[in-house]
């Protein structure tokens, strides 16, 4: 069995809650992101785009990391990362699309400006977070190159750079990763491309310089460090389908009642907190995304 895989189960068990809840000593320092938009109240909680729940520290959200292009050690991966350089990155968006277009990563920020988003973030392993994000909407970008009829997927591929991301010299995932959405889960407004947290340019342990956010997916939906989209006909493949089918779906909606073969996903370890919590269909966003899957088996289509 691999060593994130092990460490996933060790996590469901709450056998490292001590580690869970370390606060690491070493500081993040990224960017101020200017005229970082928010969202009016009664607007912001309507659409889900704030949760009034605590926010996670910064030291939690930027030192306890699922980021095996660098380490399957959670609090390895901010100094594996540390040397990084994102200068120069660009996103190919391509596909069925009437105007594939390469970006430069300044290009792309400045389709929207960034906005701030409070989600939670609810890992597949049972812990989550609490997270102030900041981007846009990922239909932003879509609607710019013109989705043509025949797409009905987005996939999406992380950097395959294994001199930059030391992870990627070891077997426990295929490379790069890859993730992938249904088109209207792509569009749906919270669907967004991540470029900051808590105000700042993305650590790049979180994923620099840009990643995807899905609030109601598990996190391994989020791929990071993105460097293609592509529209599609056909569900693309994934990273962790593709390693345990049986484990991780293609959907992966935070579902309390389709537990992991390996542990229960009816409670939560919410980072910080001394005791576990329920885990809310579709992670709380129920409100705004059930109507995705009317008709669905969600425990067929996990």
């Amino acid at each position: 069995m691999r060593v994130g895989i092990l460490a996933a189960s060790t996590v469901a068990t709450g056998l490292i809650y001590r580690r869970l809840n370390h606060v690491s000593s070493i500081t993040t320092n990224t960017p101020l992101i200017k005229e970082l938009t928010t969202f009016p109240t009664a607007a912001a909680d309507a659409n889900g785009f704030r949760v009034a729940d605590p926010e996670t520290p910064l030291q939690d959200i930027t030192h306890y990391n699922n980021f095996y292009e660098f380490s399957t050690d959670k609090e390895g991966v901010a100094p594996a990362a540390a040397g990084f350089e994102t200068k120069g990155w660009r996103v190919s968006v391509e596909g069925l699309v009437r105007k594939p277009r390469v970006f430069d990563i300044d290009d792309l920020l400045k389709i929207s400006p960034a906005e701030e988003r409070i989600y939670r973030m609810r890992c597949v392993e049972a812990w989550s977070m609490v997270i102030p994000w900041a981007g846009f909407s990922l239909s932003k970008l879509l609607n710019l190159v013109e989705p043509l009829g025949d797409a009905k997927y987005v996939s999406f591929e992380t950097l395959l750079d294994p001199k930059r991301m030391p992870g990627q010299r070891s077997d426990v995932l295929k490379w790069p990763y890859v993730e992938g959405l249904r088109i209207d889960e792509a569009m749906h407004p919270l669907t967004m491309l991540a470029s900051g947290l808590y105000g700042h340019a993305l650590p790049l342990q979180d994923g620099a310089p840009v990643r995807l956010v899905v609030p109601w997916k598990y996190g391994f939906k989020g791929i990071k460090s993105i460097v293609k989209i592509k529209l599609v006909a056909t569900q693309p493949r994934t990273s962790w389908n593709e390693y345990a089918s049986n484990e991780y779906g293609f959907y992966a909606n935070v579902n309390p009642h389709v537990d992991h073969p390996r542990w229960s996903q009816a409670t939560e370890q919410r980072i910080g907190e001394s005791r576990r919590r329920p885990t809310l269909m579709f992670n709380g966003y129920g409100e705004q995304v059930a109507h995705l899957y009317a008709g669905m088996d969600l425990r067929a289509n996990f």
